[in-house]
């Protein structure tokens, strides 16, 4: 084996063992699994809270964020007042939330979603999607197999990720992003005949995730909890029920 696929291997472990901890994998385990939005000994506010001196920037709601926008990736954004207070909402009420530490752990769960997905892997989709939404892309995996089909997908570029909406419900912690991205999807039946999309072709697909998070465990980690486009629930981009 050569010593670039050793390398390339260690950086893929590295990233679903992150992913995973950020996002969450249910094992059974999670109440002793060390987790990055746990990790704060003396229980300091996230980076960027500031609760004794707000400090009003551009870009960020107003008396909450000292952040400046740039603390953002450049592709990553909150969609208006409304959301921003959201997030601010569920910053107070969980001082270990970071806007942008989650926002880069959703967009690798997009990828790693939507590329699982393709490939039928079952095992990542499980540890990444709440049981009801496993349930929908199971369904759609079984008719692929039963017809013979198969599927492939290449992510080109993430756009823009982007907060719609963060709320409180009683215990749960729900946030909703938008993914803008460029991918080729390719899907074709049991003769390798082209059912769908083209290989050379590039196209924009815009989802809407929820993820979702008990806010009274001890286990901070998020799943996915719906998916969907405009107005009608479904698997992501390119994949149709």
């Amino acid at each position: 084996m050569g010593a670039d696929l050793v390398i390339y291997g260690l950086v893929a472990a590295g990233l679903v063992f992150w992913l995973r901890s950020v996002l969450g994998t249910r094992s059974g385990d999670e109440r002793e699994r060390p987790n990055p939005f746990t990790n704060a000994p003396e229980q300091k506010p996230a980076p960027g809270l500031n609760h004794d001196n707000p400090v009003a920037t551009p870009g960020i709601l107003p008396g909450h964020y000292e952040q400046a926008a740039e603390a953002l990736d450049r592709n990553m954004a909150v969609d208006g007042p409304q959301a921003e207070q959201g997030v601010a909402a569920l910053a107070r009420a969980d001082r270990n939330f970071n806007l942008p530490h989650f926002l880069r752990g959703a967009q690798d769960a997009f990828i790693m979603i939507v590329e699982a997905f393709a490939k039928g892997d079952r095992q990542t989709l499980q540890d990444l999607l709440a049981p009801a939404v496993y349930s929908g892309f199971e369904g759609v995996l079984q008719q692929r197999e039963k017809d013979g089909h198969t599927a492939a997908v290449e992510i080109h570029a993430v756009r823009r990720v982007e907060v719609l909406e963060a709320r409180i419900d009683g215990r749960m912690a729900y946030v909703t992003v938008k993914f803008v991205a460029d991918e080729t999807n390719v899907e074709k039946d049991a003769d390798g005949k082209l059912l769908r999309g083209h290989p050379d072709r590039v196209t924009e697909t815009i989802d809407i995730w929820t993820f979702a998070r008990d806010m009274r465990s001890r286990d901070m980690s998020w799943q996915v909890v719906e998916t969907r486009e405009g107005s009608q629930d479904v698997p992501p981009a390119g994949i149709t029920v």
